[in-house]
């Protein structure tokens, strides 16, 4: 049988190689060629059957091999192969005899040469010949890393990152790591964005960002963002009118170009002004009973303003406009010898990491649009069903847009998307179907495969069956990156290299009993200054009276939404009115 990408092949005695050192017995995923005149038609086993077995010792019963027709090798005028070339121009014809591939076919096949190429291991078939990645493909068309707990995944994404970068040491690539466990794998190669020196001021955020950070719900509270919507506008201007006035001071000349002072523009401005003109609204509202959502967007921003967990964003007492900076830094121009950024996000509130990973994401294709192509980079996610989720109810909506943006724009502005996550079937179809290389560790979730297996277009999808059955540091390659599908074990990475997350070593920690020596306490403090259940950040003292004045009723009426009007205005902390620019908090 032969079919537009299917065979079946009958094996009635042992396969002919013509090269030497072959195995005469096929396996799964053994490489068949057969002659048919002008090329040699590549064929990869699939499956196998026996129809029927006989006990006569050293016969060789037929066997039923089932192949995907991959490709073809060309030729030269005296007949040796020439070179690779992906589809099937002349099909085989029945009756054609069939061998094993040899190792130089093997090697047109699976490895091909020049600067766009890297290695990341060997072919399960022949330990010999190296498995290759096209760097361009794998980049420019965006690329997966998927694979359960445990299977090699984050070894994996290392691997590939730091052997791109040994060929291309001017590249640019941003990876977000939730748990902290790349920050030794890439040498002094990196430039390590910590929690303690991360600076995103506020105002980088567009309004949806800066709405889910202050207020949160913006359907529940849709009075405190219709307030917050027309305010910022008139922070914005008010603050780049102190800014030309004192540099009219200084004698300095100020650009009034272009000005444009939108909610989603990022032009710096003043929380304690959008805080104040919330005073200013009040004050002109007749009736008391409509002061209430003026009331809790100003205890919840001074809320936040004083959260030492936010301090990355409101801690800065002056305002910089220091924007160009901070793209310098993570979006490494110039390189300087440290073409990785890592981003750390540990210890980050969860509220606040979808939002900051939204900005990221945005600033990382506006960087790639606006440079026309010069500044060509890529975002690679770590646990990446967690912003672009296939629930739809779930995730932050301006991050599944940033990311969906790169995945469907980005390749014709030089922003690529490396999507890792060991739960693809909870991440959105429509991303993971952009990305055209794909490397699938060992998946046991049979609703995960299914995913992966829905995502392929490639005839040799079947070879997502040996997925439960993978070794670590195993893996299947679809896709542009790869000439043909690929098993490939995986090169080793040295010990210094290795990815290393922060988990809890129970046989360790069991070993012997601790005494508290305070233990207990600091456990106790630091859920007083964490997050609660909900992810809402814990109200300080201060600004839960500010919320209780803000709303007039005990905490019982406040958990109810219920408000009243009469309370006395808040204090806000006074902020320094300096509007000169200065060093950024990471520099």
């Amino acid at each position: 049988m032969i079919s537009g990408s299917r065979a079946n092949i009958l094996l009635e005695k042992p396969l002919v190689s013509r090269g030497p050192q072959f195995d005469p017995t096929p396996f799964i995923g053994t490489l068949l060629t057969v002659d048919v005149g002008s090329t040699f038609v590549l064929c990869l086993i699939t499956s196998m059957t026996l129809p029927r077995s006989s006990l006569e010792t050293g016969r060789i019963d037929p066997r039923i091999v089932e192949v995907e027709l991959v490709g073809e090798l060309t030729r030269h005028e005296d007949g040796r192969a020439k070179a690779f070339r992906r589809g099937v121009s002349v099909y085989p014809r029945l009756g054609d005899e069939v061998h094993e591939a040899a190792r130089e076919a093997m090697k047109m096949a699976y490895h091909f040469g020049g600067s766009d190429a890297v290695e990341i291991g060997t072919i399960h078939q022949d330990s010999t010949v190296p498995a290759v990645i096209k760097v361009e493909e794998m980049l420019g068309k965006h690329f997966a890393v998927v694979g359960s707990t445990g299977s090699g995944k984050s070894c994996t994404v290392a691997l590939l990152l730091r052997q791109v970068l040994s060929k291309h040491p001017n590249g640019r690539i941003i990876l977000l790591d939730p748990h902290n466990e790349y920050g030794t794998c890439f040498g002094d190669a990196v430039e390590l964005v910590r929690l303690g020196d991360l600076s995103i001021p506020y105002w980088f955020l567009n309004f949806e960002e800066i709405v889910e950070t202050v207020i949160g719900d913006a359907k529940k509270y849709a009075d405190e963002v219709d307030i917050l919507r027309d305010i910022i506008p008139s922070a914005k201007r008010h603050f780049n009118a102190n800014r030309r006035q004192a540099a009219m001071v200084k004698n300095e000349k100020v650009s009034r170009r272009g000005e444009r002072f939108s909610v989603d523009v990022p032009t710096p401005y003043r929380m304690s002004d959008v805080a104040r003109m919330v005073d200013v609204h009040m004050g002109k509202l007749d009736a008391q009973k409509d002061l209430g959502p003026y009331k809790r967007l100003k205890a919840r921003i001074e809320s936040i303003s004083q959260d030492p967990r936010f301090a990355f964003m409101f801690g800065s007492l002056t305002v910089q406009d220091n924007l160009s900076d901070v793209i310098k830094r993570i979006f490494r121009v110039p390189v300087a010898g440290k073409p990785i950024t890592v981003v750390q996000l540990m210890g980050l509130p969860s509220e606040i990491v979808n939002v900051l990973v939204s900005v990221l994401a945005r600033l990382a294709f506006d960087v790639a649009m606006s440079s026309e192509g010069k500044i060509p980079l890529t975002f690679a996610c770590e646990e990446a069903h967690r912003y672009v989720p296939l629930d739809t109810n779930a995730g932050f909506e301006p991050t599944k847009r940033a990311l969906s943006r790169i995945a469907k724009e980005g390749r014709k502005y030089g922003a690529s998307l490396g999507v890792i996550s060991q739960r693809p079937g909870d991440i959105d179809p429509t991303i993971l179907s952009q990305c055209s290389t794909l490397f699938t560790m060992r998946l046991t979730n049979e609703r995960d495969q299914n995913i992966v297996r829905s995502a392929l277009s490639d005839a040799s999808a079947s070879l997502l069956d040996f997925l439960p059955s993978l070794g670590t540091r195993e893996t299947i390659v679809f896709g542009e990156g790869v000439s043909l599908p690929s098993r490939i074990r995986l090169a080793e990475l040295p010990a210094h290299a290795v990815p290393h997350g922060k988990s809890a070593r129970f046989v360790d920690a069991w070993s012997q009993d601790i005494s508290d020596n305070g233990l207990i306490d600091q456990i106790v403090s630091r859920w007083r200054t964490s997050e609660d259940e909900s992810g809402v950040p814990p109200a300080t003292a201060e600004s839960d009276q500010l919320m209780r004045r803000a709303t007039d009723q005990p905490q019982t009426d406040q958990q109810n939404g219920q408000t009243n009007g009469g309370a006395p205005r808040p204090t806000l902390r006074k902020q320094p009115a300096d509007p000169s620019l200065g060093r950024p908090r990471f520099g």
